[in-house]
């Protein structure tokens, strides 16, 4: 899946690197609106192809005949195929802000969406309120990467829309001039 993904990211990548060094901020913004619509049709279908491939019991049939394995298998495709969307708008916010060569930026914001997703995992795991009896280190595991897939989406669109950044990507920098 992510290989698609990062396909998406490297054609955005370039195509946002060439508009912006031809200065034309209203070719940026539409590579990136289009960017960001194909990547959420890309995330939705992903997430159909696997729900189909889960609900058909073929992907838990192809990895183990073991009634066990399946259960704890089915859990985490449930949250990969919900995850899916989110993982195709980080993959095309990558690829628009690195070909903005925004790398500081994607740097910082990493940061901050590692200790979130350590944050997250470490209250699951070990708070008793939100799960730490379970025993479900894996699931929380899983949880804690959609923690780390949520930050930088939240942080990456902040930079996306910002006025006067390099994306603008609802164009309200323009409608103040």
């Amino acid at each position: 899946c992510s290989f698609l993904c990062d396909a998406l990211a490297t054609a955005s990548q370039a195509l946002v690197a060439d508009g912006i060094g031809r200065e034309d901020a209203e070719s940026v913004r539409t590579v990136s609106q289009t960017v960001f619509s194909w990547g959420l049709a890309l995330g939705l279908s992903l997430s159909a192809i696997l729900w189909v491939g889960t609900e058909s019991n073929f992907l838990t049939d192809f990895f183990t005949a073991d009634e066990g394995t399946r259960l704890e298998l089915t859990k985490l495709l449930t949250i990969v195929i919900l995850a899916q969307p989110l993982n195709s708008f980080v993959f095309a916010a990558d690829g628009v802000l690195q070909g903005a060569e925004e790398f500081p930026y994607q740097a910082k914001s990493m940061a901050l969406s590692v200790l979130t997703a350590f944050a997250v995992f470490s209250a699951l795991e070990y708070t008793p309120l939100l799960g730490a009896s379970d025993g479900d280190t894996l699931v929380h595991v899983w949880l804690g990467l959609i923690a780390l897939q949520s930050m930088r989406a939240l942080t990456s669109f902040v930079k996306l829309i910002e006025k006067q950044g390099p994306i603008d990507l609802l164009g309200l920098g323009k409608q103040a001039s």
